[in-house]
């Protein structure tokens, strides 16, 4: 069963009853060229998928460019992200969620990222980085007093990891905790946090033992409440402008014991295992802009004349349209493999790692050819091709650099070779 997070429940077959029937964007068809049975869907994940692609297109398309404009998330989706139980699909029903697994968290993320890069963005890190991580290693008392709202999407989620001076170097963190009577005192800042302007809720690393280096972190919730916590001005970004970044301040911030997320000292694993699972998850976001950027150029070269005939006849934007279409696919088809095998419990680090890897150069090249098929057109902001452009090139950079994943295939590779 789905369930709702307004208390009721409904299967994944009923879940297109639900919703309302899709405004679509008059000034094109925007047809789409996903082929189902080349996915691999079954009719669940399907209707799954249809589902999440009908709430995007009504909700999200419209307003995609006038979010990328104006530098904000639109806040009203939240609770309607909620209402359609997209922020806990890897979460237990028993806290508001769907118990199901990454594939469809996948799935969700593709499907939003065709409609808005920056608001799946921001989606990712609330109901992966954030809700998925506390449910994965909070307490029962933390699941009950934060999940259910954040599932709800009355509260909005992020988490914190890099800071001014460690960026890839994640476990070079300075932020620190020191203990003190019933909890902890934090000082130090955090950067480029997604959702750190809104966020009520964050997961946060912090050194409580600087000494000990990677075994030395702990992971902690942070409510924006808490005396000390503070943010400092939304960051102006190339892309994703729509999703809000900022930098957090710790100033003798002061946190209960009963916040610590998992055990003092052990951060460091629970925040490992959990960039697996990012990794995984927001690879589905190139997939979704690919197809946003190839879905919208196939459709404009058939429209589009020059000489007589529609553009897409001529030989050269025939080879353009082949290349795209299959390096979506085979990006496609690698992510989806990856995260069927997690949620049969198979997680592979350097598979991980390569989804988002290879779904991120084929997003961006995608994306290029795309800007290329438009001609003129694609270089202007009255069509979607630059923000697509600017959104697919964040995963370049975002949840860990293309070298660092690189880095970490190749790593992986040593250390299986290194104990044979």
């Amino acid at each position: 069963m789905l369930a709702l997070t307004s208390g009721r429940l409904i299967t994944a077959r009923n879940l297109r009853r639900y919703l309302r029937p899709v405004i679509t964007n008059q000034r094109s068809r925007q047809i789409s060229t996903y082929n189902v049975d080349i996915a691999g869907l079954t009719e669940e994940q399907a209707e799954f998928r249809n589902a999440v692609a009908e709430f995007a297109e009504r909700e999200l398309a419209p307003r995609a460019a006038q979010i990328d404009k104006s530098n904000n998330f639109p806040s009203d989706v939240w609770e309607k992200l909620g209402d359609m139980g997209l922020l806990g699909i890897t979460v237990s029903s028993k806290y508001g969620g769907l118990d199901l697994g990454y594939f469809h968290h996948t799935l969700a993320m593709e499907e939003l990222s065709r409609a808005s890069g920056s608001v799946a963005l921001s989606y990712g890190a609330h109901s992966n980085l954030c809700v998925n991580q506390i449910h994965r290693h909070g307490t029962e008392a933390q699941k009950q007093k934060y999940l259910p709202d954040l599932i709800a999407g009355k509260k909005v989620g992020s988490l914190a990891m890099s800071e001014p001076g460690s960026g890839s170097d994640v476990v070079s963190m300075s932020l620190r905790a020191d203990k003190i009577d019933g909890g902890w005192k934090l000082n130090g800042n955090k950067f480029w946090i997604t959702n750190g302007p809104t966020a009520s809720t964050l997961v946060v690393y912090a050194k409580t033992a600087p000494e000990r280096g990677s075994k030395g972190i702990t992971a902690f919730i942070i409510e924006n409440t808490f005396k000390g916590f503070s943010t400092h001005q939304k960051l102006d970004k190339f892309g994703m402008r729509g999703s809000d970044t900022c930098e957090l301040v710790f100033d003798n911030c002061k946190v209960p014991e009963e916040n610590v997320l998992g055990q003092v000292n052990k951060g460091a694993g629970v925040l490992m295992s959990g960039l697996d699972l990012e990794r995984l998850v927001l690879s589905g976001g190139p997939l979704g802009l690919a197809q946003a950027a190839f879905d919208y150029a196939v459709e404009y070269v058939h429209d589009r004349k020059q000489f007589g005939q529609p553009v897409g006849t001529f030989q050269l934007m025939q080879g353009k349209i082949a290349d795209m279409y299959t390096s979506l696919n085979a990006s496609r088809a690698y992510v989806y493999a990856v995260a069927k095998a997690c949620d049969r419990g198979r997680i592979s680090r350097r598979d991980c790692a390569g989804a988002i890897l290879y779904s991120t150069e084929k997003a961006i090249e995608v994306a290029l050819e795309g800007m290329q098929c438009l001609g003129g057109n694609g270089y202007i902001n009255d069509y979607p091709m630059g923000r697509i452009l600017r959104d697919s090139k964040l995963y370049a950079v975002g949840a860990g650099t293309q070298e660092i994943r690189r880095m970490l295939i190749g790593r992986e590779f040593n250390e299986q070779f290194k104990s044979s």
